[in-house]
């Protein structure tokens, strides 16, 4: 199934859930936070949330920085 995830259409599995998408891409560690098509979802559910053909994700991490 296409994804768009942070921009790119990506290719994957059907039935995958965040977790394995971020596992996937090796950034499972990173990713602070998911939304899918605007909609924030929570950490304790990327295990079993599966997105759906066209969706759009967006992972999000944290950057440290200032002054």
């Amino acid at each position: 199934m296409k994804l768009v995830v942070n921009g790119k259409e990506l290719e994957f599995k059907d039935n995958i859930t965040i977790y394995d998408i971020l596992k996937s891409l090796h950034i499972e560690d990173k990713v602070m936070a998911v939304a899918v098509n605007m909609q924030i979802v929570k950490k304790e559910n990327w295990i079993s949330y599966s997105p759906k053909e066209g969706d759009k994700l967006e992972f999000l991490h944290f950057v440290g920085g200032g002054w």
